[in-house]
């Protein structure tokens, strides 16, 4: 292949270590395909200006297709980057006279930066179809399990009794905010560099939103030097990556706590589970270990970006290329993250009758009780919340109403039962599906609240459903179009 780069101004060729060195090769295979829809833009545009001949377009739009249609191997990955491999096969293929026109009026800088958006956005769009696929199976859990009692925590003590559904639910509630968050930080990342060169434009007569209309962006970027050198929109999406992370490692971490003996809520189906090389009787939650451990990954992809990107000054610096990789690694980490939690959510058991009998130990229903005190006694919270403390550290958790009479007698000097404390209203309030109930209010568990969350909830995902259909679309869309213009072209 022709070496197009350093036949100028330079006069020696670097050795093998200095190539692996500063060779981008290994994570520039991820834009590949964003390669060749911009360089086929971008020929496009070259021609409808004027600023190369129909006749040079078409010999680069004919040698472009042919190297995508023989695909990346055919590429001499001794280059720097995919760039100028890509460019020299092209040359290769329908000579210099030809072939070198295609870069006029662009430089490496615009173009990487083109290609990494178009690349990014993909990936955007695949993990919102995935949390779209996540969030139904926690709605469907959900919808399964709305009176399924299970004991709530806080500090992973029994605190009160809850449901699997508002549990789960929770866990949806989070994930939405992500959807969210990679929605917006789409509007961000699709946006058009191209046209930028170097950092400074270009004196050809470029049509900028012709290019970034036939690759599908929103919008050209406004200044040249910000449109090369900006990596924010990789920080935002590693910071995005990261939440959704924390999220599902905090969900991981559950699973892993009640798939255990002491807990037994949950049992991973065999397809996420492994077993010991020694112990023959383990059933060991790895893909959910793993889970919490990669999280630790995408995190340090997020640091070690701001990282680079702290000190640089404008415009373009060579130090940029340390991000892709941190961002490749960030979004392939997260994408697998969340299917894999979909399939075990959605194939796991869940033992709920293990969950009903362990839901009133610890004397969960304390808080349920101490506000009936307040309701039928008509005492201030913090005297029952006292009584029933001194209560728990001397009681079973089912008092009856002469202990409780007991204790208020040495706190306020008579007895509950005479301020109309009932023997009827203690039992009720010790009934866990009743503390449930009683818990009505907007974002309680009670199953008439959890019913109308689902449905809440349904009817938001099917407006994400649509707008992501329709960042689907018009991406898809403008692509399309662009082949079909480029085989009018040629």
């Amino acid at each position: 292949m022709s070496d197009i780069l350093r036949r100028g101004r330079l006069s020696k060729s670097p050795d093998e270590e200095m190539r692996a060195y500063t060779s981008s090769m290994a994570a520039d295979k991820w834009i590949f395909e964003a390669d060749l829809h911009v360089d086929l833009a971008h020929t496009l545009m070259l021609s409808s200006q004027g600023i190369i001949s129909k006749s040079d377009g078409a010999k680069i739009l004919s040698g472009l297709l042919q190297i995508r249609e023989e695909g990346m191997e055919s590429l001499d990955f001794s280059y720097e980057d995919i760039h100028i491999s890509l460019e020299s096969r092209l040359i290769d293929l329908i000579g210099a006279e030809a072939g070198g026109r295609m870069h006029s009026g662009r430089s490496r800088n615009d173009e990487v930066a083109t290609c990494i958006r178009f690349a990014l956005r993909g990936e955007l769009l695949s993990l919102m179809d995935d949390l779209m696929v996540l969030q139904r199976v926690l709605v469907a859990l959900s919808q399964e399990h709305l009176t399924t009692i299970m004991p709530g925590f806080t500090h992973l003590q029994h605190a009160q009794p809850t449901t699997f559904a508002h549990h789960m639910m929770a866990h949806a509630d989070a994930l939405e905010r992500d959807i969210v968050r990679v929605i917006s930080a789409y509007s961000r990342v699709n946006l058009c560099p191209l046209g930028a060169a170097a950092f400074a434009s270009t004196g050809f007569n470029l049509d900028r939103e012709k290019t970034s209309r036939l690759l599908g962006f929103f919008k050209p970027m406004n200044n040249s030097m910000d449109a090369v050198s900006s990596r924010d929109f990789l920080i935002e999406c590693a910071a995005v990556f990261s939440n959704i992370m924390i999220h599902l490692s905090r969900m991981a971490e559950e699973i892993i706590i009640w798939s255990g003996q002491e807990f037994n809520f949950v049992e991973l189906d065999d397809t996420y589970a492994s077993t010991s090389s020694i112990m023959p009787q383990k059933k060991n939650p790895d893909t959910a270990e793993l889970m919490r451990g990669k999280s630790g990954t995408v995190i340090g992809a997020l640091s070690a970006l701001l990282v680079t990107a702290k000190g640089l000054p404008l415009s373009y610096n060579r130090d940029l290329q340390e991000a892709t990789p941190n961002i490749i690694k960030s979004s392939e980490v997260t994408c697998a993250s969340v299917r894999m939690m979909a399939g075990m959510l959605k194939t796991m058991t869940v033992h709920a009758d293990v969950m009903e009998k362990q839901a009133p130990l610890g004397f969960t229903s304390a808080t349920e009780l101490a506000d009936t005190m307040v309701r039928d006694a008509k005492i201030p919270f913090r005297t029952a919340h006292q009584i029933v403390g001194t209560l728990s550290r001397s009681s079973s958790i089912e008092p009856t109403l002469e202990e409780i009479d007991a204790i208020a007698v040495t706190v306020i000097g008579e007895k509950l039962s005479a301020r109309g404390l009932s023997k009827e209203a203690i039992e009720e309030a010790l009934i866990p599906m009743k503390n449930i109930e009683r818990r009505a209010v907007l974002g309680g568990p009670a199953p008439v609240q959890m019913k109308k969350a689902i449905s809440d909830k349904e009817k938001q995902l099917s407006m994400f459903k649509s707008q992501i259909s329709a960042l689907h679309s018009s991406v898809e869309d403008a692509l399309d179009n662009l082949i079909a213009e480029v085989k009018k072209e040629i």
